[in-house]
């Protein structure tokens, strides 16, 4: 049997990878065997606009033998979706799942480089399942920003969970019953 890949891309802030490794290990628990969960982590470049992600987050998915799961949280997420918006990817993709990210606004200087493009959403190949989560109790990443997504990129499904703050309780169950039901049906 082969096993299928999945990239988790972490958080960001000064401790984003510490504080992800529990979600990472709950979504390789509960995905099983059958599933290898990658988890690197990701450093920060200040001197960057992107702070160097975009670049890491290319690596990281050219690493990956064989198809792909893309999976990330908060920072990581809206990062991958910023990569995918922005570059071709030459493997498949088998799902884009985007825990919590923040969608980045607003005219500071710092934001420029992490901002998704206009039209960012008509990017993204139309082949990729697109799944959101978030917790209405979120206290990092505000509700509205999920609502943006929502109105922005309306082919994407939506899951709308009402506790578990930014990190899910550290349980990626939910996930993990998705990219199973995916992978089962494709």
């Amino acid at each position: 049997m082969k096993i299928k890949q999945v990239l988790f891309i972490h958080g960001g802030g000064e401790d984003g990878y510490i504080a992800d490794i529990t979600l990472a290990d709950s979504l390789q628990k509960e995905l099983g065997d059958a599933y290898k969960v990658h988890n690197p982590q990701i450093h920060f470049n200040d001197t960057l606009p992107d702070f160097g992600w975009l670049k890491q987050i290319g690596n990281e998915i050219s690493s990956v033998k064989d198809d792909i799961i893309l999976a990330g949280h908060s920072f990581g997420a809206s990062m991958l979706l910023k990569y995918l918006s922005e570059n071709r990817v030459k493997k498949k993709i088998d799902g884009l799942f985007l825990i919590a990210p923040p969608y980045w606004s607003g005219d500071e200087e710092w934001k420029q480089g992490i901002k998704l493009q206009k039209g960012f959403a008509d990017k993204i190949p139309k082949d990729i399942p697109v799944h959101f989560y978030h917790c209405k109790d979120d206290e990092e990443v505000n509700f509205d920003d999920f609502l943006i997504y929502k109105q922005k990129l309306p082919r994407a499904i939506f899951h709308e969970i009402l506790q578990g703050g930014h990190q899910l309780n550290n349980d990626l169950t939910i996930v993990a019953k998705d990219i199973r039901f995916l992978l089962k049906n494709s």
